[in-house]
């Protein structure tokens, strides 16, 4: 902030209270206006702002009506005075600006979005209806609000609203030079922008430097101002710096108890961090006076549905399961938890302080509850500081996602903001949890999208010091998608070029809230630049062809489906063989792998097509029929241990397959791996078979030959219990007292 913008906020703060003093008596005097209104509520002054907004009520033009109804809190008749306004005076711009100001604030952006875009088509210069716009588009993280808001700008250079908007953009890009540049371009308007001043105490509390010079000059102005230590928590949190986002939050509604927004917020973080009991407080009072937005009503729902959860705790692991799922999942999930953290402590060289919170929701609407106002995540897990949430399994059609790569993926979260204080760029978080999928098996972690080698072709990846621009406010769809590849190849290329050291290395950086920049130039020894070209030539060689390729390979792939389709298996053999060529990883619907199998086996080729699925399988391919099959041509071919490890590939992608557990638990006891055995059988008892009798059996069987006698007894007794007259249940049973009689 300059020295003439501090003179002017100084001598502002100064006679503030002298003139709401007069604006109080004047505005009564003669009758009060909204602005009037506004200005009492805008410096702390409640009870008067009450009485000014009560006024206005019985004002004979419907407009201010609305405006007095709506200062009161009474919204729906505000609406009904906005539409009779509007009715009247259908050319009216401004009143429905006015009027989608008000849908804005109560959670209807599309009805909002419609009203600003109508005053636009009745002024279009209006530069609040693109102010109004820009609210609107800020909400969702578009890039719209950046187009929007400068042209709000544009027609109104004195609307310092539309600077402090653009300066709060800036920040959630993480460009604090333009941010700080466009807050002071509000206080040089109005030195009582307070949304500009709380961006400059998010900018300092981001720094971790005191914002309190900042905060000190918005308690002058309204010491009930809790949206400025809203603002600042917004930052924080979109930093993934939750607890110091909760502690703003809770300053806001010291400031005002009313402030709704800031009260869900709070409820909704402290879920984030798994937390119960308050956040249920918080959100049930923000619903009974009736804030109900989209975030509130659904976490209540949420928190409603815990119930049929249980909470499993193992060292240093808090396991969290839906009723129906626990005996199935808990084994595959406890056990990969525990291999993680093994892992990730000798890599990352060191131990997490508390234990990790892992929830697994079948309902995919429940998990994404989880994740909704934050941006640029991915849609199958999530991480708060130690807690993460992610969709079960069963929350997504068999083969759509890897589990267990999605947990690797957000347990390095888990590491990496503890390891830096929550201090490092998306960027590289993200890039780093990517990196590790395919780290620990190269089968695991997607593979390059058609969307993705788009995206190179026409040169749309980000400089990496402007990364994170990609996961924030993605320009054209699918840039989040185009960023989290970017970013782990990024890794990747660190890694291959300086050594997995070098990784860790830009870890400690961070920590030490090093810029990426700098970042980049003290342990990479160049500067970002010179790392992007550097970075781009590597990846150019790297999948350059098959970017040149990508417009054949589409053309041919079109062609090879009609050929698919119309059985022609000649031709669907030598076409595909170009077509995996064109584009080898691509293994995503409707890929040559899979129709070139289904030719070979219609010529019952079944080595060929052995060939052609295994190829598919170690290149990252999981569709689970697809892997059925191979595993299927595997045991024909006598090749046991293969086929039995390609069913537990399946494990870790789709384990909800009562058939995949038996033929899997078959294939480990006959060659002797007990432990898999009663695992798969296990899982297949915990799916509620309608053949208990076999199921119980079956584990009887595998506990007996891994010397478990008591559990043997115990699930024959099962077995009987199911179906008393099942003869192998009954012989085994024999064979065990025999067993135990004759010690």
């Amino acid at each position: 902030m300059n020295a003439g913008a501090t003179r002017r906020v100084t001598r502002f703060v100064s006679c503030a209270a002298v003139c709401v003093a007069c604006l109080t008596a004047a505005s009564f005097a003669r009758g009060a206006t909204p602005d009037d209104c506004h200005a009492l509520r805008k410096h702390g002054h409640r009870t008067e702002a009450g009485k000014c907004y009560e006024s206005l009520t019985a004002a004979r033009d419907p407009v201010l009506r609305a405006e007095g109804f709506w200062g009161m809190e009474m919204y729906q008749d505000a609406n009904n005075q906005f539409r009779i306004a509007s009715d009247a005076s259908p050319a009216n711009a401004t009143i429905r600006v006015r009027w989608g100001r008000l849908m804005h604030e109560r959670f209807n952006n599309a009805e909002a979005d419609k009203l600003f875009s109508e005053a636009l088509q009745r002024d279009p210069k209006n530069a609040q209806a693109y102010y109004g716009l820009a609210l609107v588009s800020a909400d969702g993280f578009d890039s719209k609000a950046i187009e929007y808001a400068s042209k709000a700008i544009e027609l109104d250079p004195k609307l310092y609203e539309a600077h402090e908007l653009m300066a709060n953009l800036m920040l959630e890009d993480s460009d604090e030079a333009k941010a700080f540049k466009e807050a002071d371009a509000a206080l040089n308007i109005s030195p009582e922008a307070l949304d500009a001043m709380a961006i400059h105490a998010a900018i300092e509390a981001l720094a971790d430097r005191s914002p309190d010079a900042w905060l000190q000059k918005i308690r002058e102005i309204n010491p009930a101002y809790g949206p400025g230590y809203a603002l600042v928590a917004h930052h924080l949190v979109l930093n993934r710096r939750y607890e110091d986002g909760i502690a703003y939050y809770r300053s806001a509604i010291e400031a005002d108890p009313r402030l709704w927004s800031a009260r869900s917020q709070l409820g909704i973080n402290l879920m984030r961090l798994g937390q119960e009991d308050e956040p249920r407080k918080q959100l049930e009072m923000c619903y009974e006076n009736g804030f109900r937005n989209e975030e509130t009503v659904n976490s209540l729902r949420l928190l409603d549905s815990y119930k049929n959860f249980v909470t499993f705790k193992s060292g240093g692991t808090i396991l969290k399961l839906n009723k129906k799922e626990t005996e199935l999942l808990r084994p595959y999930l406890e056990a990969e938890m525990k291999r993680i953290i093994a892992t990730y402590d000798k890599k990352y060289k060191m131990k997490l302080s508390g234990p990790v919170q892992v929830e697994v929701y079948p309902d995919h609407e429940d998990f994404a509850v989880r994740t909704m106002g934050m941006p640029g995540l991915g849609a199958l897990g999530v991480t708060f500081g130690e807690v993460i949430a992610m969709d079960s399994p069963s929350g997504r059609p068999p083969g759509e996602f890897h589990w267990a790569s999605t947990l690797w993926h957000e347990m390095s979260h888990v590491y990496i903001l503890t390891a830096t204080n929550h201090r490092v760029p998306r960027w590289f978080t993200e890039g780093l949890a990517v990196h590790e999928e395919t780290e620990v098996s190269p089968e695991w972690g997607d593979r390059i999208t058609p969307d993705v080698l788009v995206a190179i072709r026409d040169k749309k990846l980000l400089p990496v010091a402007e990364l994170d621009r990609g996961f924030i406010r993605p320009e054209y769809p699918n840039q989040v998608i185009v960023s989290y590849y970017q970013a782990g190849r990024i890794c990747d290329y660190i890694q291959g070029r300086w050594g997995a050291d070098k990784l860790l290395d830009m870890v400690h950086s961070f920590a030490a809230r090093k810029s990426t920049p700098d970042a980049i130039r003290e342990n990479l020894g160049m500067s970002p630049e010179e790392f992007d070209k550097q970075f781009f030539e590597w990846l150019d060689r790297d999948v350059g062809k098959t970017v040149a390729q990508f417009d054949e390979w589409r053309a041919k792939l079109k062609d090879l489906v009609a050929q698919a389709k119309s059985k022609n298996y000649d031709e669907v053999l030598k076409e595909g063989e170009e077509v995996r060529r064109l584009y080898p990883d691509y293994i995503y619907p409707a890929n040559a792998y899979e129709f070139m199998a289904e030719a070979d086996l219609a010529k019952n080729d079944k080595p060929a097509a052995a060939a052609i699925l295994m190829a598919y399988e170690k290149i990252g391919g999981h569709n689970p029929p697809a892997l059925k099959q191979l595993a299927s041509l595997e045991e024909e071919m006598g090749k046991l241990s293969d086929a039995a490890a390609t069913l537990d590939r399946l494990n870790y992608v789709y384990p909800m397959d009562e058939e995949l557990h038996r033929h899997l638990g078959d294939l480990w006891l006959a060659q002797n791996n007990f432990p898999g055995a009663i695992r798969e059988y296990n899982a297949v008892i915990a799916m509620n078979p309608l053949d208990k009798a076999s199921a119980q059996f079956n584990a009887a069987r595998a506990y007996l030959a891994a010397g478990q006698k008591d559990q043997a007894e115990d699930h024959v007794l099962a077995s009987l219990e199911a179906a008393p007259g099942y003869r192998p249940a009954q012989k085994l049973l024999l064979q065990l007292k025999d067993s135990n009689e004759g010690k």
